[in-house]
């Protein structure tokens, strides 16, 4: 497997890249806090979030508003970094529904999952293509539970036809799941306890 953390911070360690713009899926706040600290002194960021897997409007809604108060506490820190935004992409729980159909009782991390993160890396590259974006990537990898491969991948392959860079990651690496865990409890997040859809949540 390719070391994607290596490769990232080669990309990240070219002086040309610096305030370059990322647009950064965003799974929920609690993952996206190691990856926002990490590179909002690099790179413009503006968090995408967009997650139709999320399929209970109340836990919507809950990881929507902790999301934007994340950004917001780390936005105020007067550190330098670049101002960090962000786009609250449409809530089409449908639209999962429509690619889980006939994955329903796949294992948690295998085939089901894959349509997942092809359907939000998706949208979040053409999001990335349309805004004119230099680079596009995910908070999906910090994940232990995500396979850091596929969503590399998939997302390659589809930033590739969009004519996007893919910013390759495995935020878990060097702590990076630890470290979202303490900014969790520093930042008092709210930790979900399943991925978003009604399978995970089983």
């Amino acid at each position: 497997m390719p070391n994607y953390q290596k490769e990232m911070e080669t990309i990240l360690a070219d002086p040309e890249v610096k305030g370059k713009r990322l647009l950064l899926h965003s799974c929920c706040a609690p993952c996206s806090s190691h990856v926002l600290t990490l590179l909002r002194g690099t790179l413009r960021i503006t968090v995408f979030y967009y997650n139709p897997n999320i399929t209970d409007d109340t836990e919507y809604k809950k990881r929507v508003t902790e999301q934007i108060r994340l950004i917001g506490e780390l936005n105020r820190l007067s550190d330098g970094a670049y101002p960090i935004e962000y786009v609250i992409g449409d809530y089409a729980p449908d639209d999962f529904f429509a690619i889980a159909e006939g994955y329903e009782q796949c294992p948690e991390g295998g085939e089901r999952c894959f349509r997942c993160y092809e359907l939000r890396l998706k949208e979040s590259v053409r999001m990335a293509a349309e805004g004119s974006y230099d680079f596009v990537t995910t908070t999906l990898s910090i994940s232990p539970l995500k396979n850091a491969e596929k969503l590399n991948e998939i997302g390659m392959r589809l930033a590739h036809d969009a004519g996007v860079r893919y910013l390759p990651s495995d935020f878990k690496k060097k702590d990076g799941y630890k470290h979202s865990i303490e900014l969790s409890r520093e930042y008092g997040l709210y930790r979900q306890d399943y991925c978003g859809c009604i399978y995970s949540k089983r």
